[in-house]
């Protein structure tokens, strides 16, 4: 038995022995009848024969009361939910013996005191009845789970309320931190910790710092904090008053927060705002960190802003003046300048000539040849080259260059180099549907009509003829020097060989060959690669009646030669029948005689050889 339960048992003893005296005395100063005495079948009935038989004195009802209520005023209700204050009273190597006006003192580890090496008796602690009674009667404490349920009680109070509460930063997890808030593990995300990203996560370890809780999730017990929300609450009064105070034309101080490759992000001291790509330099640049860099100080000055000034334009270049406002008065149209090729298009180049003065050099100023060509098969980027300026509008800040100029112009000399007649070689350029670009030299392009490439061939499309790049003999046809036009041919380099058919295949003159095809109303038959004689229908027709098929070879004579248009035509038939022949020729000089007299046009020379023909293939 402890010593407080046996001081208590002495004093009940005392008292009840007090009591006792008490009665006999009364009794004797003046005897009365006892209940039992006055009603004995009532006391029989109540009377408790189980403390009669234990040797259980009865204790009056009105110190039973008194008893209990210096219980209740002294001792606490040892119950194993409950969280109270205690009184560390000793402490030994392993454990502090705590008070909590209990029966007994409590018992708990100084393992639970290792945040606190300074525990010493007096210091009052907060413990939870871990167990009532040890086999010793001891009673068992937890200052552990006192502090995790007082302190759920607080994260939950300072959720409820936007209290800010301190918490110790222990270490680096995944995708944050973890905090020691009142005790308990709390998450801090990484965006969580401050309103500009964070690029060390170490610096933050070991440190306390000042949080609002802002998850409570009580199925899983998980805590999210949040510094960044301390933060904001701070910048969100630094930024109303900074916006109140916005102007067009303010230049403000700022720091470089963030930079991405179409702009950079200032910080104004709570006010974010943005400088374009194009806002940061009067040159050109690749990407804004050529500029500046994080975390880097500068002013700008402050270009437009929507209505709520919620977006907020800037500038760096507007700080200095502009490079065309500082340009030369000394430079002007037709000086020569230098500078570096920095952007390409298909129309042409734009030389930056001075820092944040460009001029354009279009792709017909780059080349004297009058084949446009793409600007990326002269020049490069980064390219440093030599030009002559054009034009100059420095209200407009424009500026066109040009490159062919620091060369002659080869049409001045043109009818010297290429006079009407002469041949020379050139590189076939690009096709038309109509002829063959072909390049003399650079800046000399002439052109060669589809039907000056052979004296010969049917040709339809000139790839059929040649290739680009090929080398092609030419003849100078026609010179225009005002147009800058030159027509050139092919075939004329070579003799015409239709002049030598003319006599070969002259009318009336015989050939043996073989019936290559078979075709529409008659037959085709090669006399040469280049001749291909046509043979009518009735013309196929053999001495004894049966007409030449594909493959036969016979003997031919000529009934037609035009060599102005290329066509023959030919005839087995007339071989035996001369009075076919004749008829044939009379119709033929009578065409002859007809069109010199009425000296008809094109069309009316094609009616009359369409009849000839006709008649001969037997429609008239």
């Amino acid at each position: 038995m402890s010593e407080k339960e046996t001081n208590q048992a002495e004093v009940e003893t005392t008292e009840a022995t007090e009591t006792a005296v008490e009665t006999q005395t009364t009794e004797k100063a003046a005897p009365k009848v006892s209940e039992a005495q006055a009603n004995p079948e009532k006391f029989l009935e109540e009377f408790n024969w189980h403390n009669y038989e234990e040797g259980i004195e009865q204790v009056d009802d009105k110190k039973l009361q008194e008893f209990e209520k210096l219980v209740s005023e002294n001792f606490v209700d040892t119950l194993d939910d409950e969280v109270v204050e205690g009184l560390v009273i000793h402490i030994t190597d392993r454990d502090a013996i705590i008070d909590i006006n209990a029966k007994s003192e409590g018992v708990i580890s100084l393992n639970e005191f290792r945040y606190n090496p300074n525990l010493k008796v007096g210091d009052k602690v907060e413990v939870l009845i871990d167990v009532r009674e040890d086999a010793n009667g001891q009673l068992v404490l937890s200052h552990r789970k006192a502090r995790v349920i007082k302190a759920w009680d607080r994260v939950n109070n300072a959720h409820d309320t936007g209290e800010i509460v301190n918490g110790f930063v222990k270490c680096r997890t995944k995708g944050g931190m973890i905090v020691d808030v009142f005790g308990i593990e709390a998450f801090l995300p990484g965006s969580q910790i401050d309103v500009k990203p964070i690029r060390d996560y170490d610096q933050y370890v070991n440190k306390t710092m000042e949080f609002k809780v802002v998850k409570i999730n009580h199925e899983f017990k998980n805590i999210v904090v949040s510094h960044k929300a301390l933060i904001e609450a701070d910048i969100e009064e630094q930024k109303k008053e900074i916006i109140s105070q916005l102007e067009k034309g303010q230049v403000l101080e700022g720091v470089v927060k963030n930079i991405t490759s179409y702009g950079v992000f200032i910080d104004l001291g709570g006010v974010d705002g943005l400088v374009h790509i194009t806002d940061l330099s009067w040159s050109r640049i690749n990407h804004p960190n050529e500029i500046v860099e994080l975390d880097q100080k500068l002013n700008v000055v402050i270009l437009d802003f929507d209505e709520d000034k919620s977006r907020i334009q800037l500038g760096l270049k507007q700080l200095s003046k502009h490079p065309w406002e500082a340009l030369g008065d000394t430079i002007k149209v037709g000086d020569k300048v230098k500078g570096k090729v920095v952007v390409i298009a298909d129309y042409g180049a734009f030389i930056e000539v001075e820092e944040g003065v460009e001029g354009l050099v279009h792709v017909s100023e780059m080349s004297w040849s009058t084949h446009l060509r793409s600007a990326q098969d002269f020049v490069k980027v980064g390219d440093e080259i030599e030009a002559v300026i054009l034009t100059l509008d420095r209200e407009d800040r424009k500026m066109s260059l040009g490159i062919k100029q620091l060369t002659p112009d080869p049409w001045t000399d043109i009818t010297t180099k290429y006079p009407v007649g002469s041949k020379h070689t050139g590189i076939v350029r690009n096709f038309t549907n109509f002829g063959v670009f072909v390049e003399l030299e650079e800046g000399i392009d002439g052109l060669i009509y589809i039907s000056d490439l052979s004296w010969t061939k049917k040709i339809k499309h000139p790839s059929e003829f040649c290739n680009v790049g090929d080398n092609l003999d030419v003849l100078v046809l026609e010179l225009d020097v005002e147009g800058r036009k030159l027509s050139l041919g092919h075939k004329q380099t070579t003799d015409n060989p239709w002049d030598k058919y003319e006599t070969e295949f002259a009318l009336g003159t015989t050939h043996k060959a073989e019936i290559s095809e078979m075709v529409d109303k008659g037959a085709t038959v090669e006399f040469n690669e280049d001749i291909v004689a046509f043979v009518p229908s009735r013309h196929l027709e053999m001495e004894d009646g049966k007409k030449l098929k594909k493959g036969d070879t016979a003997e031919f004579k000529i009934i037609e030669f035009n060599k102005e248009f290329k066509r023959v035509v030919a005839s087995h038939t007339a071989i035996f029948k001369e009075e076919e022949m004749a008829n044939v020729k009379a119709a033929v000089a009578k065409a002859e005689a007809s069109a010199a007299e009425a000296k008809p046009t094109l069309g009316d020379a094609n009616d009359a050889l369409q009849a000839l023909k006709d008649k001969m293939d037997g429609k008239k």
